[in-house]
């Protein structure tokens, strides 16, 4: 009885470390049978990866030059990049015999993709904000815009953010979920920017002459656009208790934003300053009123005679 009892204990004893021990051996031979199969494997996904960026570097050097959109293309070139890098994972995974993992990455990635969505929203808002844009946007690169209190030149559109650089040379970054959902000032869509201006002239002066002098500057000077659709024009814009204002519009090509809007403009004033005091028109300052309170009758202000007039004084006196 104690030696039947013994014999089943060394039994009992031996059998998980044979089972142990042939589970081993057995994946063992399953690994040098998938060996090559894997290693076939890893062969596609970097083939693949290689593939993916020899093709997109092509089409980056080839047809970027000559796009018509070249955001859309950027977008095009990051997105065919992705999409066979993705190709090639699955391929590998197929070749290697683990379709079961290829099927269950799909599935977790797009459980992931919900979870992450809630986790990371700001992030999926301007990736999809981004995608849109691509396809549809209220500019172009190198287009002078305004989006919230950011104004500058367009740089580049990525599936995140949208990169400006503003006049001072600063470089802006703004989400493209941003971009989608704020209101885009575009200064160069259609190529054309009205500038305007204002001349006060004194109350005195004949109003028609000088509006035909700034006319005259303004049909003569180079970069001003005068045709059907952009008239240039000069207004009476308001009454101040020392001056007249006058209001001048012209138009300007914006290939060149900073030029056409801040340069351009200074030399048309600076020209019609020139002009109306050439033709000896008055630019009168602003008149300052002085009151006086509490009954005061005199004011505190002590002024220093002329000593020419010291001088005609002395000579008077003499006589």
């Amino acid at each position: 009885m104690i030696l039947s009892f013994i014999k089943l204990a060394i039994i009992q004893t031996k059998e998980p470390s044979e089972t142990i021990v042939n589970s081993i051996e057995m994946y063992y031979d399953k690994l040098l049978v998938s060996l090559p199969r894997i290693a076939l494997a890893i062969f596609v996904i970097v083939a693949g990866v290689l593939i993916a960026r020899l093709i997109t570097n092509i089409y980056k050097r080839r047809i970027l030059k000559e796009a018509e959109d070249p955001l859309m293309a950027r977008f095009l070139a990051q997105a065919i990049k992705i999409i066979l890098i993705a190709i090639a994972i699955m391929l590998g995974l197929q070749v290697a015999g683990l379709d079961g993992i290829a099927t269950g990455l799909l599935t977790a990635v797009g459980g992931g993709a919900i979870v992450l969505g809630f986790a990371f929203q700001d992030i999926g808002k301007n990736f999809l904000a981004g995608i849109i844009l691509a396809f549809s946007r209220p500019f172009d690169v190198n287009d002078t815009i305004m989006i919230d209190a950011h104004f500058g030149k367009v740089r580049a559109l990525n599936f995140r953010y949208t990169h400006i650089k503003t006049s001072d040379g600063r470089d802006i970054y703004i989400p493209n979920s941003d971009v989608l959902t704020k209101p885009v000032e575009n200064y160069t869509a259609d190529g054309f920017f009205r500038n305007d201006f204002i001349v006060g002239i004194g109350y005195e002066d004949n109003i028609e002459k000088v509006k035909a002098i700034i006319l005259d500057i303004l049909n003569n000077h180079d970069g001003i656009v005068t045709d059907e659709d952009h008239q240039n024009f000069v207004i009476e814009n308001e009454l101040t208790p020392s001056t007249i204002n006058l209001k001048v519009f012209f138009w300007v090509n914006t290939i060149d934003y900073r030029v056409a809007s801040r340069i351009m403009r200074g030399q048309v004033i600076k020209k019609v300053i020139e002009a109306l005091i050439e033709a000896e028109f008055i630019l009168p300052g602003n008149i300052t009123e002085i009151k006086l309170y509490g009954g005061q009758e005199d004011l505190p202000l002590k002024l220093r005679k002329d000593p020419r007039d010291r001088d005609l004084d002395l000579v008077e006196k003499e006589k």
